[in-house]
């Protein structure tokens, strides 16, 4: 009992030096910065008390668990779980990553990991699904937007921390998993087996919708996507063979990633401004970021597609093209992720992910909890052409006697405007089935032949 004592009692003080030390550090930057501007000052000598009495309180827990737990734990475990702890009860994206989770989390921005490919949250205890990446397990298996996960297999998730629950839904590849989910609009919890594989992203795809107008997908913001931009942009043009009248950008269901790629896809459509800037409490988290001259597709009209599953680094170049006209916005409203976190090393190859700033658009809008509003609101819907008739109506040319045309070099055009009619078919019957987009290309033509 009394070893007992005394190591909490050392552990009490060793953790008093180190805040000790730390007040004093501060005090001295403080002290150091008087020379600075009146606003900084002011700020600086704020008066700093250390929570003596929380950190008493702090340290009678830490011993009881010790002393009367039913299973000995051990100091690491408890002073881990205190991290961890202390960092989810900030906000939803902070958090301690240890060796393994920090280490998922720098392949998932070069582009390859392990898992599901899902970009999840917290959401009242729960997993909440951001959006399901393209060409993953998780979406052919129909995971949605807004879907929150309540059972992984048998586990509930109910009272797990975000980096547990993800955890559990990597694995080997190959092995299946049972999520339980809860869907807006189901009667009843949806049972889903997805199987597990290594997740190869590609973050930016394109084709041609029709001739003259270009399709860009980007699916996440991952290092090489501005790059990856400039490169589908350089294949439709080579595709069309002629420069485009007018590109979809699709960032529906994108979760985000990183920052300076965000700021690269904004910049290449951008000749000059503000794109985004952050705002926070340390000195470090103050960034503004401006266009360089040059637009790739030559200011021809795009339309950007967004829906609730678009997120962060989306929503920084939505917002961007929005404020500066460059683009119209076209769906629902986005996630409203506008926080910005920074990844702290902490020896032993883990690290604190921690919220660091807001993000703010170039008019000054924080996304945070708000999102991005689209000018052209779309409901969600499901448009499918009808099946063809047999009935076929009566035209002029079916009726007796009907006088011709009169054109003497029409011979042999016909059977090819009927070809070229049924190519016209088919590719509008594709767009059919996704609305939003046959809506955005709607939209391009009309400002096409506005143009003209």
């Amino acid at each position: 009992m009394l070893i007992e004592k005394n190591s909490v009692i050392l552990f009490f003080g060793m953790l008093l030096g180190v805040l000790l030390s730390i007040g004093s550090s501060v005090f001295a930057e403080r002290e150091s910065a008087k020379t600075s501007t009146s606003t900084a000052t002011n700020r600086q000598q704020k008066t700093v008390s250390l929570p003596y009495e929380e950190l008493r309180r702090f340290t009678e827990v830490f011993g009881r668990i010790k002393r009367d737990y039913v299973e000995q734990v051990t100091d690491k475990k408890l002073l881990e779980d205190a991290i961890k702890g202390m960092l989810s009860g900030l906000d939803p994206h902070s958090a301690y990553l240890d060796a393994e989770q920090y280490k998922g989390l720098k392949e998932g921005t070069t582009g390859q990991f392990g898992g599901l490919g899902i970009e999840v949250t917290m959401e009242n205890g729960f997993v909440k699904v951001i959006s399901p990446i393209d060409d993953t397990p998780a979406k052919r298996a129909g995971i949605q937007a807004g879907d929150l996960i309540v059972r992984l297999d048998k586990k509930p998730v109910k009272g797990m921390s975000l980096a547990d629950a993800v955890k559990l839904m990597r694995g080997k590849p190959g092995d299946d998993i049972l999520l339980t989910v809860i869907r807006e609009g189901a009667d009843a919890p949806l049972k889903v087996t997805i199987t597990r594989a290594i997740i190869k992203v590609k973050s930016v795809k394109n084709k041609i919708l029709e001739k003259d107008f270009g399709y860009i997908r980007i699916s996440s913001f991952q290092s090489r996507t501005g790059q990856g931009l400039v490169e589908a942009v350089n294949a439709l043009k080579k595709e069309n063979q002629n420069d485009l009248k007018g590109l979809v950008l699709d960032l529906r269901n994108n979760p985000g990633g990183v920052l300076n790629a965000a700021v690269a896809v904004s910049d290449a459509f951008l000749e000059k401004g503000l794109i985004v800037y952050t705002e926070g409490r340390i000195k470090n988290s103050e960034m503004r970021f401006n266009a360089a001259p040059g637009d790739i597709v030559d200011g021809v009209p795009i339309v950007v597609l967004i829906n609730a599953g678009s997120a962060s680094a989306s929503e920084i170049v939505a917002g961007a093209l929005q404020d500066h006209h460059r683009a119209i916005l076209m769906g629902e409203k986005s996630f409203g992720k506008g926080s910005v976190q920074t990844i702290l090393p902490t020896g032993n190859d883990a690290a604190v992910k921690l919220t660091t700033a807001r993000y703010y658009t170039p008019s000054g809008r924080s996304i945070q909890a708000e999102g991005i509003e689209p000018d052209i609101v779309l409901a969600r819907v499901k448009l499918e052409a009808l099946a063809t008739s047999s009935f076929k109506p009566v035209k002029e040319a079916d009726l007796s006697h009907h006088l011709e045309n009169g054109d003497s070099n029409k011979e042999g055009g016909e059977d090819k405007n009927d070809e070229d009619k049924n190519d016209e078919d088919k590719a509008e019957d594709s767009d059919l089935r996704d609305y939003p987009l046959h809506q955005a290309l709607t939209l391009l033509k009309g400002l096409s032949i506005l143009n003209k």
